[in-house]
């Protein structure tokens, strides 16, 4: 082929390129391709939002100028192309080069078949040349092409893989299909992939279709409903992302319908709902979970109900509004519920007797949230007070002895205030107490085996200045703390919560006895509670000197409260555990005393009274009449309380 032959047909090749080329698909084998020619810019495949598209796009190969001087330069920059994954986006990627050197091949190669060399300028050697090198092109050209649809096919691949993760990453598969069959439309690579392709469309479509009627409410029953939409998405793609979460979505819609339900106490229905929704998915604790939920609704508007009930009976006429909050609770609680039980109990109480009755045990609501701690009502009845003439370890601090009645009932603590029930105050008021004021407590120090200035212990910490469990009783407070934690129960429950006066205090201890111990005589009986016994053992190793002989109750310090058992009123601890605060000033003796079951108080006094041994009394400390002066701002690892409540 003559030179200036070659350079007429690169010409013609440039104009060719960028006339376009044919928009039909290529009809040969696989493995050929179409010749690739046009002036539009990088192609773009435009799908909706919801990715669900009925056909994929015609692809065209973007113009590449092509000369005799620059094919071993595009050869050179279309292997570099492929080698980078620039397949087929611009004129200067894999594809579109190696289309246009191969037809530009072919083309040269047909036009020197039909040109005779001219003896003066072009010998038959140089015709052979030329004719080899434009085959060489072509070849390269083609062996080029075939790794770049490889490289695609595997591109498109990981966007399909991807649709997960990426749901946009189905338009990069579809514009890869459209290059693909553009590129060798009969290959069967490329129809397998576009197989892909099309089932992908096809869960997509159905994805969205589900989405549709989940958004209009159309769930589960009626026309065109969403599940059976995202189940044919599963079906055809077995673990769709997209469809497993139109599921998750139809169940937590559900969900939230049978939660409706229950907000307007509406539990038959809500429980429809949560059976429908259990339809959806399984294998999931969802629909458990929403079940606990709404029978947690169920038990809070129960408790609810009957905390309305038993307030409605403390006015004068709210005994008609008490049965009213009954029926109401009959209606939605389930048979034999405990909440029901009690209210209609105590319209009955109320109906003959009042509001409570002895040995009830109860709680408040408080206004934040939540409960006051357990109530036990002390029945009414009367004692004698103090210590006897001849009784053994008693002081006459404890005397003249007196008798005391209580006209009414009187509701106390169970326990003492534990860690956590004081925390709670303390967070939901902001105040300080005094050993967080002070910066330090009096803990036990084991090493040697006495009570010690500790720097940072305070309500939150055990006897040692550790940090204490919740239901530990709280110590490191002061008389002070402790009627303010009172004051503020009588705050959130509207009732009056004040600390006990020491003739209650020793009542609801003797709870029916008059003997030296609230037991009786001599050593506690086993599990009878926390007091200085023989058999204790410290830590280290340390035993008490003076102590109940034979007597071991586990612990070495404070126990956690109601661990041992309550006394005849249903109390715990008001004998050991910890030593508690009461409500009067200290007096040397009861010669003055109020008559009656009130605290004895003097305005401004520093000494307080505490009252019922602890952990570390000896055994005449754990007697029932037993007192003890403290200043009223002492923190140590000893001294706790527990409140009362009128009633």
């Amino acid at each position: 082929m003559r030179r200036g032959a070659r350079v007429g047909i690169g010409l013609l090749l440039l104009l060719a390129v960028l006339a376009g080329c044919s928009r039909e698909p290529a009809q040969e084998d696989a493995g050929t391709t179409s010749a690739a020619a046009g002036e539009q810019a990088a192609p773009s495949v435009t799908v909706s939002a919801d990715q669900a598209l009925e056909t994929m796009p015609d692809w065209q190969a973007p113009a590449v100028s092509l000369t005799d001087e620059n094919i071993e330069a595009l050869l050179a920059q279309a292997d570099e192309a492929l080698q980078a994954g620039r397949l087929y986006e611009d004129d200067e990627s894999a594809i579109p080069i190696y289309l246009a050197l191969k037809a530009g091949a072919e083309q040269a190669s047909e036009a020197a078949d039909g040109t005779e060399p001219t003896e003066a300028t072009e010998t038959a050697q140089a015709v052979d040349a030329a004719e080899r090198s434009d085959t060489e092109t072509a070849e390269k050209a083609e062996a080029g092409l075939q790794r770049a649809l490889t490289a695609l096919l595997a591109q498109g691949d990981a966007a399909l893989e991807s649709i997960d993760d990426a749901p946009e990453a189905l338009q990069r598969a579809q514009q890869i299909g459209a290059v693909a069959r553009a590129v060798a439309a009969d290959a069967d690579p490329v129809v397998a992939y576009l197989e892909r392709v099309e089932l992908m469309e096809r869960v997509q479509q159905a994805n969205v279709a589900g989405e549709r009627a989940l958004a209009a409410g159309r769930i589960d029953s009626g026309k065109d409903a969403a599940l059976p939409h995202f189940r044919h998405a599963l079906e055809l793609r077995e673990a769709d992302a997209r469809a497993l979460q139109g599921l998750a979505a139809s169940e937590s819609a559900l969900i939230r319908e049978a939660e409706q339900a229950a907000e307007a106490y509406d539990y038959d229905k809500a429980e429809a709902g949560l059976a429908r929704a259990a339809k959806v998915r399984s294998g999931d604790d969802t629909v458990a979970h929403a079940r606990e939920r709404i029978a947690a609704m169920r038990v809070e508007r129960i408790g609810d109900l009957r905390d309305q009930g038993i307030a409605a009976l403390s006015r004068e006429d709210g005994l008609d509004t008490a049965r009213e909050h009954l029926a109401e609770l009959l209606r939605i609680a389930p048979k034999g519920d405990p909440a029901a039980i009690e209210l209609r109990e105590r319209i009955e109480l109320a109906t003959h007797y009042g509001l409570f009755r002895p040995g009830q045990v109860f709680t408040d609501a408080l206004k934040n949230g939540g409960r006051g701690p357990q109530m036990v009502v002390v029945p009414h009845g009367a004692f004698t007070m103090g210590a006897a003439d001849d009784e053994a370890g008693a002081s006459d601090s404890e005397r003249p002895t007196r008798n005391i009645r209580f006209d009414r009932g009187l509701a106390f603590a169970r326990t003492e205030v534990t860690v956590a029930e004081f925390r709670r105050y303390l967070e939901a008021t902001g105040n300080e107490p005094r050993a967080v004021r002070r910066g330090y407590s009096t803990a036990y120090d084991e090493r040697s085996g006495n009570l010690v200035r500790r720097s940072g212990a305070d309500p939150d910490d055990g006897y040692t200045g550790e940090r204490a469990d919740d239901d530990m009783p709280v110590i490191h407070v002061s008389a002070a703390d402790a009627a303010a934690y009172a004051r503020w129960l009588s705050e959130q429950t509207g009732h009056v919560y004040r600390l006990p006066s020491e003739a209650e205090f020793e009542y609801a201890l003797r709870a029916g006895s008059q003997d030296r111990f609230p037991w009786g005589e001599g050593t506690p009986p086993a599990g009878s509670g926390n007091f200085t016994g023989g058999e204790d053992v410290s830590p280290s190793g340390r035993r008490w000197r003076n102590a109940f002989e034979g007597y071991g109750d586990g612990a070495w310090g404070p126990a956690a409260v109601a661990s041992y058992r309550a006394n005849a009123f249903g109390l715990h601890d008001m004998a050991g555990n910890v030593s508690e605060w009461v409500a009067d000033c200290w007096h040397d003796n009861y010669r003055r005393a109020p008559r009656d079951a009130h605290a004895w108080v003097n305005p401004g006094c520093r000494e307080k009274v505490v009252r019922g041994g602890s952990w570390a009394s000896s055994p005449e400390q754990t007697r029932s009449a037993w007192r003890l002066s403290v200043r009223g701002d002492t923190t140590n690892a000893r001294v706790g309380f527990r409140v009362v409540r009128e009633i």
